[in-house]
């Protein structure tokens, strides 16, 4: 495939018009390289690891989420440099469907509420609300474990998810007034903890968005390289 007719394919499958505004200029191509793509590798972020497993791997095309310039680039030193180098280096494009994949049909929110086996879904501003049956223990093994629940938890059976950092009390009104009886998202702050009309059940950013890019990689037969952030629980 060409990379031009990749780009459409993509731009019909998480079409820009639905990003957030935040997002202008940090979707699409955003690193150009070859221009005829066979190997296409998929991940949750543009790591230096996920980098150089792509390259490894021969591929032309790496996907993610999330973009590796969240600020614009006015010199590129240290760590940035240093993932530019490789990227270039392995004559690697690199495509980013953010807010975009998010919101799309069969994207970001859709993914995981197919993992959590939610049923009768309906959409919210970002993300939706749908019934969910599981108990918290088996959503904690879908997930990967570590869910924190802030409040007094009475019944998850209408859930609302939004993945990724998702907590935001005009949300959570959203989610209250469709029937919502909790909600499901990452990155929990104090202050929005203490404001929520619901209870709340916290994951990772990670968990919540990775299955996305997990489930798009099976349907288009890609490679997915999973690099989650190291991170150890104490007592």
């Amino acid at each position: 495939m060409d990379l031009r007719a990749f780009t459409l394919e993509m731009e019909t499958l998480a079409p820009p018009s639905l990003a957030e505004e935040f997002d202008t200029g940090r979707i699409g191509l955003v690193i150009e390289g070859r221009p005829e793509l066979q190997t296409i590798c998929c991940a949750l972020d543009a790591t230096p690891a996920v980098v150089r497993q792509a390259v490894a791997a021969g591929a032309e095309m790496l996907v993610v989420h999330h973009t590796p310039f969240w600020t614009p680039l006015t010199s590129i030193t240290g760590r940035t440099a240093a993932l530019v180098r490789e990227i270039i280096r392995g004559d690697l494009n690199v495509y980013v469907m953010h807010t975009n994949f998010d919101r799309a049909a069969e994207g970001v929110n859709d993914a995981l509420a197919g993992l959590l086996g939610m049923s009768e879904c309906r959409p919210l501003s970002l993300g939706l609300v749908g019934t969910c049956t599981l108990p918290l223990s088996e959503m904690a093994a879908r997930l990967g474990g570590n869910l924190r629940v802030w409040g007094t938890l009475a019944s998850h059976r209408n859930l609302a998810i939004v993945a990724g950092s998702g907590f935001d009390l005009s949300l959570m009104a959203e989610a209250e007034a469709q029937g919502a009886e909790a909600f499901l998202s990452a990155e929990m702050k104090l202050s929005v903890a203490r404001a929520a009309p619901l209870p709340c059940i916290e994951s990772t950013h990670y968990a919540l968005e990775a299955p996305a890019m997990q489930r798009l990689a099976r349907q288009k037969g890609w490679q997915y390289i999973d690099d989650p952030p190291q991170m150890s629980v104490y007592p």
